[in-house]
């Protein structure tokens, strides 16, 4: 693989004005993966600030006749796995000298973690969000906002996270000197979809190490939700190299860039994204405002493409379903985005699952008793 693409998916398709930046950011990044203190010191956040490992938790009764488990990063400070990216780029900001940053989101679960890690740090931190996903998740805009991050509206378009990314690279243009982008998906241009697969890999490697204490022998199957793709990227990068381990993404139904996508250039770098038949992004929609984005990260089509992973897809109906069954069987509220996953999961003919966790569910809460009263 050349550096920055996966096949031929990744790159930079950006403005002339973002390249020196991008070229700092390279820079910066390689040397800190080179530098055992930086390695060392998210080795103790991780343990000290955000909790890990995280656990495996075996569901026998959501999934009777198999020994799925779920690898909890639900329990994640924050309640979420972004926090490990986030943590990762706030270190990486700091060895570059920004102290200004700006982050999109969806869901909020990033947002939160990239106000929890200015706060941590002393950044000033700048969130763009969607008004349509702001109404969805009003839990998360008001963590962000006691954490001390403005949240931004964006009020164009869908609303949701296509649009706030947008907003958050005009963001970078405008202030490029000062401000780092700490993206929360293995998306945009190059080192993006680097970066946070490698921050987010230590799910998939403590994954595996706790899969073979718990069973002895690897799961048959590892499953991930995906919308940009960051906790499955993650999971996945754990199992990769394990060719008899079989890796499933479950996209949500109505933005399944995937399974119905074309190959596109989307926030920077080239993957498989929902287009018409003239190139132009198409809306996307997902229950799952983590889900509800019309591309995903470029090393996830290049799995698809070479057949090392698989992608299939959950209605909004099914999520709902497996969100209510986790909650009343195991006693564990999923986020809606991993209940995807879980939907799919119970369907699988192999014995032995893993299922990343990527979230807790009381962000959705309300979307759910709203769904139920309707």
């Amino acid at each position: 693989m050349t550096t920055g693409l996966y096949g031929t998916y990744g790159g930079r398709y950006v403005p002339e004005t973002l390249v020196p930046a991008l070229d700092e950011l390279e820079a910066g990044w390689r040397e800190a993966r080179a530098d055992p203190d930086f390695r060392s010191e998210l080795d103790e956040l991780g343990r000290t600030f955000a909790g890990r490992p995280t656990p495996l938790t075996r569901a026998d009764r959501f999934a009777p006749g198999r020994r799925l488990y779920l690898k909890r990063e639900d329990l994640l400070h924050t309640g979420a796995h972004k926090l490990n990216n986030a943590l990762g780029q706030a270190v990486l900001a700091r060895r570059l000298g920004k102290r200004r940053i700006v982050a999109e989101t969806g869901a909020g679960q990033h947002g939160v973690a990239a106000a929890t890690v200015c706060a941590r740090f002393g950044y000033e931190c700048v969130v763009y969000m969607g008004e349509e996903d702001m109404r969805r998740q009003r839990p998360n805009v008001e963590r962000m906002e006691l954490l001390g991050a403005e949240v931004r509206p964006v009020e164009f378009g869908t609303r949701t996270l296509k649009e706030a990314t947008s907003e958050a690279i005009r963001d970078w243009i405008t202030n490029v000197e000062t401000t780092h982008y700490l993206i929360g998906s293995c998306v945009g241009p190059a080192p993006y979809p680097e970066i946070v697969r490698e921050l987010q890999s230590v799910i998939g490697s403590e994954a595996r190490s706790q899969f073979l204490d718990a069973e002895g022998r690897l799961p048959g199957v590892v499953v991930a939700c995906v919308g940009g793709g960051s906790n499955a990227i993650g999971m996945f990068a754990g199992f990769v190299d394990d060719t008899d381990v079989r890796l499933v993404g479950v996209e949500a139904a109505g933005a399944a860039s995937l399974g119905t996508g074309h190959a596109g250039v989307l926030h920077g770098a080239r993957s498989s994204v929902l287009a018409d038949d003239d190139g132009q992004i198409v809306d996307a929609h997902s229950i799952s405002a983590g889900l509800d984005y019309p591309g995903v990260g470029p090393e996830h089509a290049f799995l698809r493409d070479t057949g090392r992973a698989e992608y299939v897809r959950a209605t909004d109906g099914e999520a709902l379903a497996a969100f209510r069954d986790l909650t009343r069987c195991e006693g564990i509220i999923p986020a809606l985005e991993p209940a995807h996953a879980l939907a799919r999961a119970r369907d699988l003919e192999e014995e032995l699952v893993l299922v990343c966790l990527s979230g807790r569910g009381d962000k959705d809460l309300e979307e759910v008793l709203a769904h139920r009263a309707g």
